[in-house]
């Protein structure tokens, strides 16, 4: 069920739609203890259908000296948002970092992704003005 919705993810980035790449990419990830995965579905039985989902990564604060957790990608399908499903994943991304006892739930987000931003702020996350965020593409 998270196929698709990772597959949707990665084209709203402007990535090629490959259902089978993200199949793996997803896999692999649970396999390996990577990241953790949140599903929202709506429906029931053979009817359940995921409308959005949330994925992160552990990483670690040197600073802090304890773990925290990147949260890196959310979605949730168009005809599901303005509904609760990302307050959901989100509040449930905050269950899993209590549970592991984590310092904190890290994010970026667009610049100009001002309904995310109103969203993460009225869930208590603070926005940095501390830090840049610098990238060195490797590859493509």
């Amino acid at each position: 069920m998270a196929v698709p919705l990772f597959d949707q993810y990665r084209q709203f980035y402007n990535h090629p739609p490959d259902r089978e790449a993200a199949r793996q990419f997803l896999s692999e990830r649970l396999e390996n203890g990577d990241s953790a995965i949140f599903l929202a579905v709506e429906g029931t039985g053979s009817r359940e259908t995921g409308i959005g989902f949330l994925q992160l990564y552990p990483i670690f604060s040197s600073a802090l000296m304890k773990a925290s957790w990147l949260l890196n990608d959310l979605f949730v399908l168009p005809s599901a948002r303005r509904q609760g499903v990302a307050k959901a994943l989100l509040d449930r991304a905050r269950q899993l970092a209590l549970e592991t006892r984590s310092c904190e739930l890290v994010l970026q987000t667009g610049i100009t992704n001002t309904a995310g931003q109103a969203l993460y702020e009225s869930l208590g996350y603070r926005r940095d003005n501390e830090f840049y965020t610098y990238v060195l593409p490797i590859s493509k």
